[in-house]
């Protein structure tokens, strides 16, 4: 069992929640905590071993918590996601063969694509693909988007090099649960082109970084990030195939931690528990 906890700060809370968990007869396997000194915030991540009923422990921890706290009891083990994608195919190639042999985390519904390229890896592995073009009415297609994501009511929203920028009207419905990855180490090269910002700058270090989507162009929270060392011999088109390595890494290991219930994210920020 899985209990998250994230609340303001006080004296005591740790105190507090395992005795919880020992009049339940449950014992604390594994536990994370952190406090942002700054923010007075507390946060914690426990696996625990054992049986109770979720519904009067998580009552139970409402009693002694302070004020506001969101607590889950056992999240869904396995998230189920939709992926949206443009032309490229590297880290949705990646996202179905893990979900083809079970190791994803999370199911794969449907992948909803501007472009028709990727259906046909979709066929292969027998997920229903959703050709969904832009108009020139930006809103009609996002609409049309929203009401086909909502059909199969997905815990997230991936985008893997989904290549338009989604307006604040589009994130609002899934608030902190879209997924992006970005191909460079923001903040760095934020936007379009990132390679080539960075050959032309003339970097020693190109990265990734998987954040979620906000109001705000590539400024969302951090997930994870990854960095590799490049060299005056690399074109902008080395650049580029270097990077698709490591973006493919870095979504899926921010994918793993999300799906592990181990991401809290709180103002623009997150607390991970690698």
């Amino acid at each position: 069992m899985i209990v998250i906890i994230q609340c303001k700060d006080r004296v005591g809370l740790v105190a507090d929640i395992s005795r919880i968990l020992s009049k339940a007869q449950l014992n604390i396997i594994s536990m994370r905590e952190h406090v942002d000194k700054v923010e007075s915030s507390f946060f914690m991540r426990l696996e625990v071993d054992g049986t109770a009923k979720e519904l009067e422990l998580k009552e139970q921890m409402e009693q002694i918590l302070p004020e506001g706290a969101i607590i889950h009891v056992n999240p869904v083990p396995d998230k189920k996601i939709v992926v949206m994608v443009t032309k490229e195919y590297h880290c949705l190639a990646d996202i179905l063969v893990r979900n083809n042999f079970g190791t994803l985390g999370a199911t794969v519904l449907c992948v909803i694509g501007n472009h028709s390229i990727l259906q046909q890896i979709c066929d292969r592995f027998d997920i229903p693909f959703f050709l969904i073009p832009y108009h020139d009415d930006k809103e009609v297609s996002e609409q049309e988007i929203i009401r086909k994501i909502n059909s199969y009511n997905p815990d997230y929203v991936v985008l893997a090099k989904f290549m338009r920028i989604l307006s604040p009207a589009f994130v609002k419905n899934f608030s902190n649960r879209i997924i992006n990855i970005h191909h460079s180490f923001l903040p760095a090269f934020a936007g379009a082109s990132p390679y080539k910002q960075a050959f032309e700058r003339g970097v020693k270090l190109i990265g990734a970084t998987a954040h979620f989507v906000t109001d705000d162009l590539d400024e969302g929270p951090i997930i994870a990030q990854q960095i590799i060392p490049v060299n005056h011999s690399y074109t902008a088109a080395d650049m580029v195939k270097s990077g698709k390595e490591i973006e493919t890494a870095v979504l899926a290991k921010a994918l793993r931690l999300v799906f592990n219930d181990r991401v809290f994210v709180y103002k623009n920020k997150t607390v991970v528990f690698e």
